[in-house]
Formats: C-alpha cells, sequence, structure tokens
C-alpha cells in the first residue's frame, strides 16, 4: 500500500463502545450484578470478546448482547455468583445501551464533519442495540452511517467484516480509517488494509506485535486535531 499518511482517509469508521462511549456507568451496573466486585468488568469484556471470536470462527452467529450475557453469566459462575440468563440479558441490554459519551466526543465529531469527513458507526453490537444507544447518548446526527456486524454474521476483527464495511461505503481499504480505543480493532483493521488511528483510552494497550497505526493519542479530540492538518 502506498504512504498515504497526511492525505484525508475517505471514510472514517468508529468503534463504539470505550471508543465513543464512556463505560464508567456500565461498569457500576455490570459490577453490582456481580456481587459489588466492579474489578471483574474487564474480565467479562475480555470474555465477551473471546466468545465473539469463538462463534464467528465456528461459523455461527449470536447477537453480541447474548454473547455478553453469556459471558456475564460464565464470570458470575466462577465467582460464585448465581445469576440466570434472564437476569444477565437485562443488566447487559441496560448497562450497554445507556452510555454517555466521553466528554470530548461530541465536539470532536462536529469538526470532523465540517471538516468534511464521511463518520460511520462500526460495531459487533447489534443494529437496534446501536441505534438504541446513540438515541440515548445524542450521537446519531452525527453519523453518515451506522453498520452492524451483524449483516455479515461475522465479528470484528474477522478481515471479511472490515472489507465488508469499506464495501458497504463504496470506498477501497485503503481509503478508510479505523478510530479505536482497542488494539484488536485497530490490529484487525490494519491487516484488512485500512488505515487506523488509535485512541488510548485508560487502560488501553496497543497489540506490541503489530504494525503501530499513523495515528496514537489520548483521547477523540486529539486524534481529530492530527485528521484537521490532512489534506
Amino acid at each position: 500500500m502506498k504512504n498515504n499518511r497526511n492525505i484525508k482517509p475517505k471514510v472514517l469508521f468508529f468503534d463504539v463502545n470505550e471508543t465513543l462511549l464512556d463505560l464508567t456507568k456500565m461498569k457500576k451496573q455490570v459490577g453490582a450484578a456481580l456481587g459489588g466486585k466492579e474489578e471483574l468488568l474487564p474480565l467479562w469484556f475480555t470474555t465477551m470478546l473471546q466468545y465473539s471470536l469463538v462463534t464467528s470462527a465456528s461459523r455461527d452467529y449470536k447477537p453480541f448482547g447474548h454473547i455478553g450475557a453469556a459471558a456475564l453469566q460464565m464470570v458470575a459462575a466462577n465467582n460464585g455468583i448465581k445469576l440466570s440468563e434472564e437476569n444477565a440479558r437485562k443488566v447487559t441490554v441496560t448497562a450497554m445501551q445507556n452510555l454517555p459519551p466521553h466528554p470530548e466526543v461530541k465536539e470532536a465529531l462536529l469538526q470532523l464533519k465540517q471538516a468534511g469527513y464521511k463518520l460511520v458507526a462500526f460495531t459487533n453490537s447489534s443494529t437496534e442495540g446501536l441505534k438504541n444507544q446513540f438515541k440515548n447518548a445524542g450521537l446519531t446526527d452525527y453519523f453518515d452511517k451506522m453498520l452492524s456486524v451483524e449483516e455479515t454474521g461475522k465479528f470484528k476483527p474477522f478481515t471479511e467484516t472490515y472489507l465488508w464495511g469499506a464495501s458497504k461505503m463504496n470506498a477501497k481499504p485503503e481509503e478508510c480509517m479505523l478510530i479505536a480505543a482497542h488494539g484488536w480493532d485497530v490490529y484487525g483493521a490494519m491487516n484488512a488494509g485500512f488505515r487506523a488511528a488509535f485512541v488510548a483510552r485508560p487502560g488501553q494497550q496497543l497489540f506490541p506485535l503489530a504494525p503501530k497505526p499513523e495515528i496514537i493519542e489520548t483521547d477523540l479530540k486529539e486524534v481529530t486535531n492530527v485528521l484537521l492538518t490532512y489534506i
């Protein structure tokens, strides 16, 4: 791929959870379901990601929210906490769909739109879940398109999923940039030929064996400041 740094990507793809939305509130709700053990949230999130990959690798598909509920049951069971499937799904849906955006997100998105960028939300969550998240967070109007991987039946970071996203926007992979706060997502996107920006939220790290993305900043405003210099 040719070196296209400092040239505007045709499309900006945004991961949603943690990249745009603040998970602090979710930590308390999930922690309450786990007997007050908020420190188990990272384990729950990792388990949810692990089993989303397992279902995709097994050529199966389950809604991301259902996988999240199942992962919550697994973490609860390993900590001696009984949690029914019904309650786990209720907690997961409530927690995931009522998250506020990080403080700098709306201003950053507005600046990018005003600069002529095409903005796309790109998530493992369901289409319905994404719509509810953005409605509750007040983010809907900032985006040109909202894409859920459920149409593909395969979660990020599978290469085919990023290529599908690019095709939905009538763009070549190298014309796209993923902006995400997860090292695994950035790695997957770059392997699919996307450009990438990493938002280094607290507790998040790039995968050391992966190539470095062209932008690495601590929040979305800082990423935006770099993108506004592109021509």
